[in-house]
């Protein structure tokens, strides 16, 4: 049998999200054979682990089994280190110094380190995106931005390549950094094969505009595009009339739509994402309230806890104290239940 054309290590951290791993993993499959057999013919992979068969188990609850570690690997058999992230971010920067050793031999080794999802949030706190820009999933934005400064990063792009350095948002776009990825050393026609057994249409290109991040189907052009700046610039000091220059509609036309869809003003509604955000946070994450606030932009504690408490009947310290995110029946901050 020929040797493959490429080859790929998957590192799945703890808690990881099984959608974008399943899909590239998929993906390299269709791709490494003739007809369906699964044969690692045209690209190689390995699960890679930090102990041997070590059991690692994603945010779903599923458990795998790592199939190599670092001193079984030769290296030279494989181009790419891809991090497959979890639901919570700070969860993958405290892996940072566990991980750090195995970050740094693959990049010694000379391997291309593409993070999926929240592993990007590794690679930052290990020192290894320094001067390179990163795609972050938009959830996680503000998070990124406020910890990272310093590193360039867009919410624009479902996948990035710069360099050495490949960031993928998360979700279904891992199927598409798979087929990039593949396409550039197996050809355009491999890299396809198998995307219509996976019911995918067509891939979709790293800058394509998500539609779904569009309130509901009902939601006009000029309302769609103030939800998505908002989400956006979250906590960025921007005030509503310049989102609605930045829309092309004047602050009242702006005020009517909202008042319209919402039964508010564009500022309260504003104010609620936000406060979503943040209460979201508060129980997803381990960072300090003042943290926190400086992601939504309400650095001021006092106005703060008053608003908070004013929303959800609690402050926000006895509300990250009870942990049960569904009880209270608030959505998440994409609005979703």
């Amino acid at each position: 049998m020929p040797s493959p054309d490429v080859g790929f290590l998957l590192l799945p951290l703890p808690g990881f999200a099984l959608l974008p791993f399943g899909g590239f993993l998929d993906k390299l499959r269709f791709s490494a054979d003739d007809e369906d057999h699964s044969r690692q013919r045209y690209c190689r992979w390995r699960i890679l682990g930090l102990e041997p068969e070590e059991r690692v188990t994603a945010s779903c609850g599923v458990d795998i089994t790592t199939q190599v570690t670092a001193r079984e690997l030769n290296w030279a058999h494989y181009r790419y280190l891809v991090i497959f992230g979890g639901r919570e971010a700070g969860q993958s920067r405290r892996l940072a110094p566990r991980y750090r050793a195995l970050l740094r031999l693959a990049r010694a080794h000379g391997l291309y380190l593409a993070s999926i999802d929240n592993a990007c949030f590794l690679l930052a706190e290990a020192g290894l995106l320094a001067g390179h820009r990163v795609a972050v999933h938009w959830r996680h934005a503000r998070e990124f931005a406020t910890a990272f400064p310093h590193i360039s990063m867009t919410t624009e792009q479902l996948y990035l390549l710069d360099g050495k350095r490949i960031s993928c948002a998360g979700g279904s776009a891992a199927i598409e950094l798979a087929t990039e990825l593949l396409a550039r050393h197996c050809g355009r026609e491999r890299a396809l094969k198998g995307l219509a057994d996976m019911l995918v249409d067509e891939t979709r290109s790293p800058g394509h505009p998500l539609k779904s991040r569009a309130a509901d189907p009902g939601t006009g052009r000029h309302l769609s595009r103030a939800l998505a700046l908002m989400r956006q610039y979250l906590g960025a000091a921007m005030r509503v009339e310049e989102l609605a220059e930045r829309v092309g509609v004047g602050r009242r036309q702006l005020d009517r739509l909202f008042m319209a869809r919402f039964g508010h003003p564009a500022r309260a509604h504003w104010q609620e994402l936000r406060l979503q955000h943040l209460a979201w946070r508060l129980l997803h994450s381990h960072h300090d309230l003042a943290l926190l606030a400086e992601e939504v932009g309400l650095r001021d504690r006092g106005y703060l806890g008053k608003v908070f408490k004013r929303r959800f009947g609690l402050t926000p310290v006895q509300y990250r104290r009870q942990k049960i995110p569904s009880a209270r029946g608030y959505p998440a901050p994409d609005g979703s239940s």
